[in-house]
């Protein structure tokens, strides 16, 4: 069987007065396999977040235009986007009188290859089935608790200093970048990019078993349903998107009837 990518995008603006996410699943303008998904937090007070938002999208699409698997690694073109980004955005305070800021998670997709990034406290998950294989870890300081074991994951969730991030695109020091890949890709992977306004709801295996479980269309759907409703009339703005790996039954070849 060969496999094909089940992928969707969503965000709701939850109970915030303004968008400040941005979210988008970008094709190589070449084709070739190649596809790039971009999760956005955006911080910084009225529009300023937005902004900086937007500028990831803005540098990420334009990087991997230019990426060429032939002569840039999957790294370089990563690090390239969130460093752009973040140059671009640390300028643009002094044009917008903002403080803008963001966080980011990238993911890659090449043929038989993901390669992800990220920065801040938006998040890639990737599951085999109902089971979690990894996730990025945090630049927060409760994660940094939590690594510790000065508090545990359940506590952090409810941490009074839960919305501290020790790194970000646009701040005052050069940030903080963490990579991983995967191979050997088989049907039954999923990824899942999202900003803390959806997984501050669920746990890891909640979210595994919705996914495997559902179109990534579907899943989508439950997911921010379910966020919404926990969120109690006070949530966040909330992005993800879903990448599904899944087997396309070969068409059996009908037999040739006599007439």
């Amino acid at each position: 069987m060969s496999i094909m990518i089940d992928a969707c995008v969503a965000q709701h603006q939850g109970d915030r007065k303004e968008q400040q996410d941005r979210v988008a699943l970008m094709p190589h303008p070449r084709g070739g396999g190649v596809a790039l998904a971009v999760v956005a937090d955006g911080m910084g007070g009225h529009e300023g977040g937005a902004l900086a938002a937007e500028q990831v999208i803005h540098t990420a699409r334009t990087c991997l235009g230019q990426f060429s698997a032939r002569t840039e690694s999957p790294h370089e073109m990563l690090q390239s986007s969130l460093t752009e980004a973040h140059i671009l955005i640390k300028a643009s305070r002094f044009i917008n009188e903002k403080d803008p800021h963001s966080t980011a998670v990238m993911l890659l997709l090449q043929p038989g290859r993901v390669t992800w990034a990220h920065c801040g406290d938006s998040r890639l998950y990737h599951f085999r089935g109902d089971q979690l294989l990894s996730r990025t870890a945090d630049h927060s300081y409760v994660e940094q608790l939590v690594a510790k074991k000065k508090i545990t994951p359940e506590q952090a969730l409810v941490h009074p200093n839960r919305n501290i991030l020790l790194t970000s695109l646009g701040g005052v020091d050069a940030p903080r970048i963490d990579f991983a890949e995967a191979e050997e890709l088989r049907a039954g992977d999923a990824f899942l990019l999202c900003s803390d306004g959806l997984w501050a709801y669920f746990d890891a295996s909640e979210l595994a078993a919705i996914i495997a479980a559902s179109s990534a269309r579907e899943a989508s759907e439950i997911l921010i349903e379910r966020a919404r409703t926990r969120a109690q009339g006070e949530g966040d703005n909330l992005s993800l998107a879903i990448l599904k790996f899944v087997d396309v039954p070969e068409k059996k070849a009908h037999p040739a009837v006599a007439r």
